[in-house]
């Protein structure tokens, strides 16, 4: 394991969660939205589907199809669990796009694509605690962390 997963994986295990304003979810709410609307194929929930490779995540959008775990992608601070699922949509989109794995540094490649697009600092944030913090965490522990937020 690379010495800044360890980094990394402890400020999101280390840290209190964070706080945001109504304003600054409306916001994000908005760009991923706006972001979902925009995918080129059909997104599917699936209780048991997860992509194990990036292989078979890139041969299902060129299917034109995805499917996203509903185990993960529930976050208390999503209005609606919805939120989350088009999210992490749009994130393994981000995958396809940048042709970036599902390693730390694949994870850090998909958070600046969508960085790039994103309205305000306050979003690039909640995703860098979303994509790299959270993801830091996840292949630190070997299994997904509790979801907070955290502003390192």
């Amino acid at each position: 394991m690379a010495p800044n997963t360890e980094k990394l994986a402890k400020i999101y295990l280390e840290s209190s969660s964070a706080e945001i304003s109504e304003e600054t979810t409306n916001e994000l709410i908005d760009f991923i939205m706006n972001q979902f609307r925009a995918l080129p194929f059909a997104v599917q929930a699936s209780e048991y589907m997860r992509y194990d490779t990036v292989e078979e995540l890139y041969a299902d959008i060129e299917k034109g199809h995805l499917w996203v775990s509903m185990e993960t992608y529930g976050a208390d601070f999503y209005p609606n669990p919805f939120y989350g699922f088009a999210f992490l949509a749009v994130h393994d989109y981000d995958h396809y796009q940048t042709h970036s794995d599902f390693s730390l540094e694949g994870e850090i490649t998909a958070y600046r694509a969508i960085a790039k697009r994103s309205p305000s600092l306050e979003i690039q944030k909640i995703l860098y605690s979303e994509i790299v913090l959270k993801s830091a965490a996840h292949l630190y522990l070997g299994h997904a962390p509790e979801p907070k937020l955290v502003f390192a």
